[in-house]
């Protein structure tokens, strides 16, 4: 039995429920459309709020942008290090654990990763900054299981970035292709992309 799977909300248990709706909106909205092609009228019809009232929980649409950006990395990287600290002081069992919340979260929240990775160009150069420093911290959690591995002995990759780099780019990329109603469930993709990795580390080589 698997463990059981983390999953990752922009939701927040303290959200006004119009904030969230609003939030929601601009999720489905943003994702279909993309951000250029979306208005704030658009999100407030697809919330069922007028405009003005989106204007009382969000500043403007950047802001909305920002925040499913913000939100989806905190919840990403807590997530990860939780299921780190959780793990046993193994390199094999810390990268299943990443690799489970990782792809997990792409799988889940398809379009939260759509947006994540399709509208940097769209964030202010302030956010723009927040939002790499926030993945160059998740990556760093990626580096450090992999380069343990290596010293310890239990994954012999001769390029330990390199290898930390491609495996969590290839697990963000879930999101392009999963479908919930498509053949394979969350967990059988978790699996396949963790014997993958381990090829990638060189375990057992």
């Amino acid at each position: 039995m698997p463990p059981k799977l983390r999953t990752t909300t922009l939701l927040l248990p303290d959200d006004e429920p119009t904030a969230a709706a609003i939030l929601s909106a601009a999720v489905q909205v943003i994702g279909t459309r993309g951000y250029h092609g979306t208005s704030v009228r658009d999100i407030a019809l697809a919330a069922g709020v007028s405009p003005g009232s989106l204007y009382n929980h969000f500043s403007s649409k950047q802001d909305l942008l920002v925040t499913i950006m913000n939100r989806a990395m905190d919840g990403l990287i807590t997530a990860t290090e939780e299921a780190l600290f959780e793990a046993p002081n193994d390199p094999v069992a810390r990268l299943m654990a990443v690799i489970r919340v990782h792809v997990g979260s792409h799988a889940m929240g398809t379009r939260e990763s759509q947006i994540g990775n399709s509208e940097l160009r769209s964030l202010s150069p302030a956010a723009l900054a927040l939002t790499v420093s926030k993945r160059d911290t998740q990556q760093r959690m990626f580096n450090r299981v992999v380069q343990d591995g290596v010293a310890k002995g239990v994954f012999h990759t001769k390029d330990p970035h390199e290898a930390a780099r491609f495996i969590s780019s290839a697990c963000t990329a879930v999101a392009m292709w999963f479908r919930s109603d498509g053949p394979d469930s969350v967990d059988e993709v978790i699996e396949r992309y963790q014997r993958v990795a381990l090829d990638a580390v060189g375990y057992g080589k």
